[in-house]
């Protein structure tokens, strides 16, 4: 019951904790004491659509679901995995060249083996690894973030790097290690250590960020480029998040990836045509709309490289929306308890992620159309897009009415998706922990 009485410590619910024992026992079959044991959770992007790698802001905050590790050092530099929920092993090593298969598992675990060996040249210790997860995979709540940080902090235990010099003086918080590990996913440089081979897309570190740094109960606001906090707020207490995951994958992969990048290349290019109008060196759109009050004349005027001047102009109105005014604006409407103003306005944001962002489907549209009619007090889409879940914020007393109606309205308008659809009632959980 350690495991148990840590969660419920520490803000998850008795149900969601026992669940994570129960997961923590698949994993005991495959690792043997002595042994560290962790929970990762996802995260939910209440709002901040693709706002992170250009600077902006989120309000973010972690679910009850998540990831579950048990870990063990070895003498030698093999990293042993293995999936408890399907009893797949894989063999790895620190610092070697090695590349798991793109989408697989293995290709995180891989990842992070080879930039820490890179960045940390002390760390040349393996472990012996097991995790398993309640989380839906591919659909949104940052399974990939949670799997590289996962992985990070089995190695980082097995090589007591919180005691490495190097690591003490760049890793100087959780918020600084969540930018770190954002790099880490992305495959940047990172302070003085150099790129290496990532397993994510043009992102930035909002999920690493939120899975590291939000609290139990309450929604947190973050900027970033560089990671500051700027604010923390209570989630009501008669309320809860039912998230449903559309059943349609958002796969970071092929035409999937290229169509992320889209939306991260686009802000990259106003940054350029920005820079180059006024001789500027900003390095992201939220320092550009900062020093500027005519961005949007300057894209109207720009030539574009590979972009229409339309699609910049709609990305910025986005991103300028998004970040400057519906998150600030949410936030101080969570604090008063105004739900009527925080549905009013997240409706906004999701206008702005179908209409300019351009990274919904039919299936998510639809889910934050049908729990709004549905009564929810606000309900968005959140996460890459192009697949994945969204949202609804309800009463309590009303969840599971709510779940039920809002599965049976989706599966008839949408019977393929929905039979891979999947629905979790969360209130906002803890953020990583070591457990045992």
């Amino acid at each position: 019951m350690e495991a148990v009485d840590r969660l419920v410590a520490e803000g998850m619910s008795l149900v969601e904790a026992k669940a994570k024992e129960r997961l923590l026992t698949n994993c005991s079959r495959h690792v043997h004491e002595p042994a560290v044991s962790f929970f990762v959770p996802g995260r939910i992007e209440v709002l901040g659509k693709h706002t992170d790698y250009a600077g902006g802001r989120s309000l973010l905050c972690t679910m009850e679901r998540g990831f579950v590790m048990m870990s063990a050092p070895r003498a030698d530099t093999v990293v042993r995995v293995t999936n408890a929920m399907t009893d797949e092993t894989r063999e790895l090593r620190i610092g070697a060249e090695q590349r798991g298969e793109r989408g697989h598992w293995s290709a995180y675990f891989a990842a992070v083996a080879q930039r820490l060996a890179s960045d940390f040249p002390h760390a040349g210790r393996g472990a012996n690894i097991a995790f398993a997860s309640d989380l839906p995979a591919a659909s949104g709540m940052s399974s990939s973030s949670a799997l590289v940080i996962s992985a990070f902090l089995a190695l980082s235990d097995a090589n007591d790097l919180e005691q490495d010099a190097t690591f003490t003086r760049v890793i100087t918080s959780r918020e600084v290690l969540g930018n770190y590990l954002g790099a880490v996913e992305n495959g940047r440089s990172f302070g003085g250590f150099a790129a290496a081979a990532g397993v994510g897309t043009l992102g930035g570190s909002q999920d690493q960020t939120a899975i590291l740094c939000c609290r139990a109960g309450m929604l947190s606001q973050y900027s970033f480029c560089p990671v500051r906090a700027e604010g923390e707020y209570p989630f009501p207490r008669d309320r809860v998040f039912v998230v449903a995951f559309s059943g349609v994958a958002a796969e970071k992969t092929s035409s999937a990836m290229l169509r992320y990048n889209e939306a991260s290349l686009s802000v990259s290019e106003i940054v350029r045509l920005s820079n180059e109008a006024t001789g500027r060196c900003d390095e992201s759109l939220a320092a550009v709309i900062a020093n500027s009050q005519n961005v949007r004349d300057t894209i109207t005027k720009s030539v574009p490289t590979a972009f229409t001047i339309q699609r910049l102009l709609d990305r910025y109105d986005q991103f300028a929306a998004e970040s400057n005014d519906i998150i600030p604006a949410t936030a101080r409407a969570f604090a008063r308890g105004d739900l009527a103003a925080v549905g009013a306005l997240v409706d906004r944001s999701q206008r702005g992620a179908e209409q300019r962002l351009g990274n919904q489907i039919p299936e998510t549209i639809a889910l934050a159309r049908m729990a709004r009619e549905l009564g929810a007090d606000a309900a968005s889409a959140f996460g890459a897009g192009f697949g994945g879940s969204v949202w609804a914020l309800v009463t309590t007393a009303a969840a599971e009415q709510f779940t039920q109606r809002w599965h049976d309205v989706y599966a008839s308008a949408f019977p393929v998706a929905a039979a891979k659809a999947e629905f979790i009632v969360t209130r906002p959980g803890p953020p990583a922990l070591r457990l045992a």
